[in-house]
């Protein structure tokens, strides 16, 4: 007697057919590859959320390099906003005492992974 896993029949993409049922692939698997906006740029919807993503990390990098450095080297402002972002020093002394923080961390991991892969 045969059993299902052999009767697997492929019929096309994203379908397959075993003892008369049709399954189809996920709607979202199917539009992966599916192109959005001007059709003469060839941007899919991974590669614009990709893009998206990586314009917003470099957008917030430059903020925070001017809050923690370069608003430092600038002289007063007469805004209040950019005078209390000029005044602050929490976001310039995050960074180097987050430091020792994260060695440590890396360190507690590197031991608990060590003890686990020999208990």
């Amino acid at each position: 007697m045969d059993r299902p896993e052999h009767n697997i029949k492929k019929h096309g993409p994203g379908t397959t057919r075993s003892s008369g049922f049709v399954r189809s692939a996920p709607a979202s698997l199917q539009i992966r590859g599916q192109k959005i906006g001007n059709p003469e740029m060839h941007f899919s919807r991974d590669e614009l959320i990709g893009s998206t993503f990586i314009a917003f990390g470099i957008t917030l990098f430059a903020c925070f390099f001017y809050v923690a450095i370069a608003s430092k080297l600038l002289p007063p402002y007469e805004n209040q906003f950019l005078a209390a972002i000029q005044d602050d020093w929490y976001y310039c002394l995050l960074v180097p005492l987050t430091l020792p923080v994260i060695i440590v961390a890396v360190y507690l991991h590197w031991l608990s992974m060590k003890m686990f892969k020999h208990a």
